[in-house]
């Protein structure tokens, strides 16, 4: 199979086309047809050496998936060559990426498609997602009629976070840096829009929660934002965040009576925990996105897989708004 691959970390230039080994079916494994994937932060880490969890050299990076089941492992009875699958399934140590013509991954990593999107927008949701269901549903357990403040509210998470707090129910508040954001997160369900850069965390707590706070807060943000959290946070508040490598002052969070809940969506890929609740996130996926209540935002540009050092480049930019979806054009 042909593959874009790394042969170490650095720049964009990195990326290189090659001929690599057909993978073959194991027991519980499914193969793919690989038509779509999507870009992470975390890939950008990877390929640049900032984090060491990548595959093996030469590495063929990208989570998410979208493709067209080939071949099934022994063991495996829900799916059959042919089927339309996505999921959240490689790109990470031990594990092949996406980035290639065929995938081999764990069974319990992939769903069937919805059949009410393309097989290529749905590819760009399954990390994402699973990552905000984490957050708001697992850890922080948002109920009906509760106030969410997502931090972050167009980004890659934030945006699939507002319309799954919305469908559990939430009023949902969120941060954005534009006028133009703000009318993109309005359009997928905001009930509040802040911007962060014409209002402060006092005021606007004063003016949406009379003083009180936010019982719930998703930081999709981390730095200086875990501490604005915590400071719009109420008392007995809980607070969710996918970026906490740094350092912070509890002070704040102690004298609330805080919980914080570290999100490391990886973790199922790099050490095998919990993959056993994986299908059971993914057939959420699916249900909410098929019942309209989930869709992506798709960045302004997209990519082929050939293409993916402009991908990279294109999201460290910081002028994409939501996910950049790559597609399978031959490699």
């Amino acid at each position: 199979m042909r593959a874009m691959v790394i042969h170490q970390p650095g720049g964009y230039e990195v990326f290189q086309p090659a001929d690599m080994p057909d993978p073959v079916t194991g027991a519980g494994q499914v193969l793919i047809r690989v038509k779509a994937s999507s870009v992470n932060p975390l890939e950008l880490k990877i390929r640049s050496g900032q984090v060491a969890a990548g595959p093996e050299f030469p590495a063929i990076l990208n989570a998410d998936v979208g493709g067209i089941v080939e071949q099934v492992g022994e063991g495996v009875s829900h799916f059959k060559a042919g089927d339309q699958v996505i999921g959240c399934a490689g790109g990470l140590k031990g594990t092949q990426g996406a980035l290639a013509d065929l995938m081999l991954v764990d069974a319990r990593l992939i769903t069937h498609a919805p059949n009410n999107l393309p097989l290529e927008q749905a590819s760009t949701l399954p990390l994402v997602f699973m990552t905000a269901w984490s957050a708001l549903v697992e850890r922080t357990n948002i109920q009906p009629g509760e106030k969410v403040l997502i931090h972050g509210g167009t980004g890659g998470v934030g945006h699939v976070a507002i319309q799954l707090a919305k469908a559990r129910g939430a009023v949902v508040y969120t941060t954005v840096s534009s006028d133009e954001k703000a009318k993109i997160a309005k359009s997928l369900g905001a009930d509040e829009v802040i911007n962060y850069k014409d209002e402060g965390v006092a005021a606007y707590v004063k003016r949406l929660t009379d003083g009180k706070g936010f019982p719930v807060i998703f930081d999709t943000v981390g730095g200086s934002c875990l501490d604005e959290s915590f400071q719009a946070a109420s008392m007995s508040g809980r607070i969710a965040s996918i970026n906490t490598r740094s350092t912070h002052d509890l002070s704040l969070m102690h004298g609330k009576n805080l919980t914080l809940h570290v999100v490391f969506r990886a973790l199922p890929l790099l050490t095998g925990m919990d993959r056993e609740a994986e299908p059971a996130r993914l057939a959420a996926l699916t249900q909410l996105i098929e019942a309209g209540k989930i869709k992506p935002l798709l960045a302004e540009k997209s990519f082929s897989f050939t293409e993916i050092a402009k991908a990279h480049a294109y999201l460290d930019s910081g002028k994409a708004m939501g996910k950049i979806m790559l597609t399978h054009q031959g490699i």
